[in-house]
């Protein structure tokens, strides 16, 4: 198969993916909601992280080595899209895991 045709399968993968999240969100939150933000990070990627939340206040703590940290922010939001949102943002920093 060529890289596009994995692009397109894995673009439409991600699509479902979002999707099934997002139901689960909306049957399992009434709008809005706070919901729990957490991560790890690399500690050289942690201020592009922070940027996804701006003013949103994070906890973070390092790691024992000092090499990752991890990330938790709690944010009231007001629909699953909004929260699908910040965890796109926050997936297209290299190395940042979602918990």
């Amino acid at each position: 198969m060529t890289e596009a045709g994995n692009q397109d399968e894995n673009q439409a993968g991600s699509e479902e993916t979002w999707a099934r999240f997002r139901t689960l969100l909306d049957d399992q939150n009434e709008w809005p909601a706070s919901y729990t933000f957490k991560f790890i990070a690399p500690i050289e990627k942690l201020e592009e992280l922070k940027a996804v939340f701006g003013q949103i206040p994070l906890k973070t703590r390092q790691s024992r080595k000092g090499n990752y940290a991890s990330v938790t922010a709690s944010v009231e939001m007001h629909s699953s899209d909004e929260v699908i949102a910040l965890y796109e943002d926050a997936g297209r920093i290299e190395g940042v895991i979602a918990l």
